[in-house]
């Protein structure tokens, strides 16, 4: 890959469309639409083929896992060997009897697998139960190791790994080319609006802090629509979108808006991270004989 490469890129902004076969359709149909754009790299958000399910805890959701190469993972390959593309997808992951994740899935241009990521850091907050659902990721398989394509290395990440700038480093500090986070993030529609605009500017700030303290380009691809809480203890969660792609000064190339499903396309200059590592040099500077706390959990 020529350092001087623009790559066109694409994060695919989407609601959940009541079941998985008529979801997958859709998300089908946006697939094509980007590559009919152009597009080389596709980004789909977190969980996308179902419901955000973690908003209460029902043993009976883990029946939705589905192993690595199941069938949404066959759906995603199909296209990217039929398109060309480069397609981030993400499933819940069926690995062993009890061991469910959150994970990532990368297609090259193939059926074939080219990695996955498994989600590192997971919430248990009111309305995202993870942790009831997902076990951690390994730390050193696949861990914070960027995926390798022909388009270069992807740092997949996802959701709450967004607010950890450890995550972030230690993917650039691998020699990743892009960072990608797919998310569904979104509020409680009784939050006051003052509220709401604090999450989503938090939100859209620390991933663009990303790539500013990185020096690399970020896509972040969020899921739009109400969704209600099957209990009904609450009234489930708005979901937020603005999904967005940034250079590698924190430069927005492309915004999506809050509600409109859509293919959100950008071009990605694959050379720039060495030239503003040559203005900025933080990797030079950093003090690594200093940071050895930073593997404690507090440091008193």
């Amino acid at each position: 890959m020529s350092d001087s490469t623009q790559l066109q890129v694409a994060a695919i902004q989407q609601a959940w469309h009541g079941s998985q076969a008529a979801t997958l359709d859709r998300t089908e149909q946006l697939i094509r639409d980007a590559a009919a754009q152009h597009a080389r790299l596709v980004c789909l958000q977190e969980l996308h083929a179902g419901p955000y399910f973690c908003q209460h805890q029902d043993a009976g959701v883990f029946d939705l896992a589905e192993a690595i190469d199941g069938p949404t993972a066959q759906r995603l390959g199909a296209l990217a060997a039929e398109l060309k593309l480069v397609i981030v997808g993400s499933i819940f992951e069926r690995r062993a009897k009890g061991v469910y994740h959150n994970t990532a899935l990368v297609f090259d241009g193939s059926a074939e697998l080219a990695g996955f990521y498994r989600k590192m850091h997971i919430p248990d907050d009111p309305g995202f139960y993870e942790k009831y659902y997902f076990t951690p990721g390994d730390a050193d398989e696949p861990g914070f190791h960027p995926i390798e394509t022909s388009i270069g290395k992807l740092g997949v990440l996802v959701c709450w790994d967004q607010w950890y700038p450890e995550a972030a480093r230690l993917m650039a500090l691998a020699d990743a080319d892009i960072l990608i986070y797919p998310t569904a993030i979104g509020w409680e529609p009784q939050e006051q609006a003052d509220e709401n605009e604090r999450q989503t500017d938090a939100w859209i700030t620390v991933q663009r802090g990303h790539a500013v303290a990185n020096n690399l380009p970020v896509i972040a691809i969020n899921r739009i629509g109400h969704e209600a809480d099957p209990t009904g203890v609450t009234d489930g969660i708005l979901f937020w979108g603005n999904s967005f792609i940034c250079g590698g000064q924190g430069e927005f190339l492309a915004q999506a808006d809050r509600t409109t499903e859509q293919v959100l396309m950008a071009s990605i200059d694959m050379g720039r991270t060495e030239q503003l590592r040559r203005i900025w040099p933080y990797f030079r500077d950093r003090r690594v004989d200093a940071y050895g706390d930073l593997t404690r959990r507090y440091r008193r």
